[in-house]
């Protein structure tokens, strides 16, 4: 008898499920193949995640991790959040995706909650962070050219400097930071660039072509970086003075990230428009959007964008229960009194390697000494079984999922103070 000839890697996903596939490859393979057939624009963790459940995430080799990196805030409600999984099953069975050249009842719902979550009057649905920035651009200079009257090709839009709101190629063209910038240009143009938390920066930068400000109320990305208190009121103040747009980017510390449902109410400084992702995810599916003002968003006509997934009725149910989740579980209140005891704790460790410690809710930097080697700390933070990564400044940020425990934030604060030892 002839002996069977192997399956190819097309057969034996057919025959045997995908899951299944996956499961017999290692942490050491995954990592390698990965390496290989994968474009570089990456530089993770030497972990391989096969599986997560609620704050923890787990290798193959079964060691217990807590996630601290939280996808950036986009696992607000832990991994596999019950009713969000369940949600999107029921949808499975229903309907996923049809053009928007139809009305679904699923994209209604989502428009309708959005806004009410927000205090917005309008909302265009889209996928990732990276897109709502790019549609909220959009908005603003439309707006500049039809509502304000700024001459044609003319306007501006003031941003601050270590921002971080992407990485497409109009974003990158103001992004401060060097390596977002090389070998990827010519960039738009239209970008003024102030230092964040500069009220009189931002003065001096307005003109009559000013569309817009779009900042991050904090700067997650930048290292945890917090404005002067009373900026982002004075900012409101500012544009309403000049008749400028003010569009906030909270697609990492929005949807109760920081103890709020969104940073900007810490001050009176309700946006124009605001960038929404990440969390609106529920940690499952890419959800973002931009909600604002009904005179901001009315100026797109039809064709004057779209995205063909944007607003899928998968998508628009997850949303939907991912806001709800953190409206009944008050997790905003739940962020604020965890993050607390993560900052204090971490200030109270003691070591002499720590620089500073800044937090708002569950949206915490530990700034470690120049000196430090942050590899090798890196590294012990993996030994102890926590999942964090360097921002800028040699600043570790800690974003664990929401639903966090105290228990479990003392853990990390123990197994942070021995990875510092």
């Amino acid at each position: 008898m002839n002996k069977a000839e192997p399956l190819s890697l097309w057969q034996d996903i057919e025959q045997n499920g995908v899951q299944a596939v996956v499961a017999r490859i290692s942490d050491a393979e995954a990592i390698e193949m990965t390496e290989r057939y994968g474009s570089h624009n990456y530089h993770p963790l030497p972990v391989n995640i096969v599986r997560a459940k609620g704050v923890y995430a787990y290798d193959g080799a079964g060691k217990q991790y807590i996630d601290c990196i939280g996808c950036y805030s986009a696992v607000a409600h832990g991994h596999l959040s019950e009713f969000v999984c369940e949600t999107a099953r029921r949808q499975l069975d229903k309907v996923t995706l049809v053009s928007r050249a139809m009305y679904t009842t699923e994209l209604a719902l989502l428009l309708k909650t959005v806004c009410e979550y927000t205090g917005m009057e309008m909302a265009c649905p889209m996928n990732t962070g990276a897109e709502a920035v790019e549609t909220a651009i959009k908005l603003a200079r439309k707006w500049a050219y039809t509502i304000k009257r700024v001459p044609q090709d003319k306007a501006e839009i003031i941003v601050a400097a270590e921002n971080f709101h992407g990485r497409t190629t109009t974003i990158v063209g103001f992004s401060s930071e060097p390596q977002y910038k090389q070998d990827f240009g010519p960039f738009t143009p239209g970008f003024i660039t102030v230092p964040f938390g500069d009220i009189e920066a931002v003065e001096r930068a307005m003109t009559p072509n000013t569309a817009a400000v779009l900042m991050e109320p904090i700067q997650a990305e930048g290292g945890i970086i917090f404005p002067p208190d009373g900026f982002m009121a004075r900012l409101r103040k500012l544009c309403d003075a000049n008749n400028v747009l003010l569009i906030w980017d909270e697609i990492q510390t929005g949807f109760c990230r920081t103890g709020k449902p969104f940073a900007w109410q810490f001050e009176d400084a309700k946006p124009d428009m605001i960038c929404l992702g990440k969390a609106l995810g529920g940690g499952l599916f890419p959800v973002a959007a931009v909600a604002g003002s009904r005179e901001a968003l009315s100026v797109f006509k039809p064709g004057d964008h779209g995205s063909t997934f944007g607003g899928n009725p998968l998508a628009s149910v997850i949303a939907i229960a991912a806001m709800a989740e953190l409206q009944t579980s008050n997790l905003a209140e739940n962020s604020a009194r965890m993050g607390a005891r993560l900052a204090d704790a971490f200030r109270n460790i003691g070591s002499e390697k720590v620089l500073d410690v800044r937090g708002r809710g569950l949206l915490v930097g530990l700034e470690v000494k120049e000196g430090v080697d942050t590899a090798e700390l890196s590294s012990r933070f993996i030994e102890q079984g926590l999942l964090t990564k360097e921002t800028r400044h040699r600043t570790f940020r800690f974003a664990p999922p929401l639903v966090i425990d105290a228990a479990t934030v003392d853990e990390i604060a123990a197994k942070t103070k021995a990875a510092l030892q």
